[in-house]
């Protein structure tokens, strides 16, 4: 089946047919709106051909916790290693065309995959598997201790 057909069908392969170099930006965001509200994000992305990695997260007594409400970022340059091994943690996983989700209240995590030929609408991600996601995770956790923290107190 052709990526257009697989386009129309509304589900993409990771890995398949969206390869390494096809990836241009990965979004996880999430935004609880428990006591107190927990957020928290990641993003790996390509900026003038450098892999990079950024973190944030958002503290407060309101929700939505909003952009004043960075306690912490921080961001990393990938090595090449880095950037297959988010890769690695993301293969297998499908993205498909975005959806509106206003019924559901969940707190996530959203996730958005932007690649070349996603034509702006073919972009909500879903891990293969609970593990991968948690392995995608823990390995986010390892890049956050990794970078340059930038604190907003």
């Amino acid at each position: 089946m052709s990526i257009f057909h697989k386009m129309l069908s509304r589900e993409l392969t990771v890995g398949t047919d969206v390869s390494l170099t096809d990836v241009l930006d990965f979004y996880y965001t999430y935004d609880a709106s428990t006591n107190p509200p927990d957020y928290q994000r990641y993003r790996f992305y390509v900026d003038a051909n450098k892999y990079m990695f950024y973190h944030e997260t958002r503290a407060g007594n309101v929700w939505p916790l909003r952009e004043e409400h960075i306690t912490q970022s921080g961001s990393k340059e990938l090595s090449e290693a880095e950037w297959l091994e988010f890769f690695n943690c993301i293969k297998g996983g499908t993205v498909k065309n975005r959806e509106e989700h206003l019924e559901s209240g969940s707190s996530g995590p959203w996730l958005f995959l932007y690649w070349k030929g996603d034509h702006s609408r073919c972009q909500e991600f879903s891990f293969a598997t609970l593990a991968a996601r948690h392995a995608f995770e823990e390995f986010c956790l390892k890049l956050k201790k990794l970078t340059k923290l930038s604190k907003n107190d």
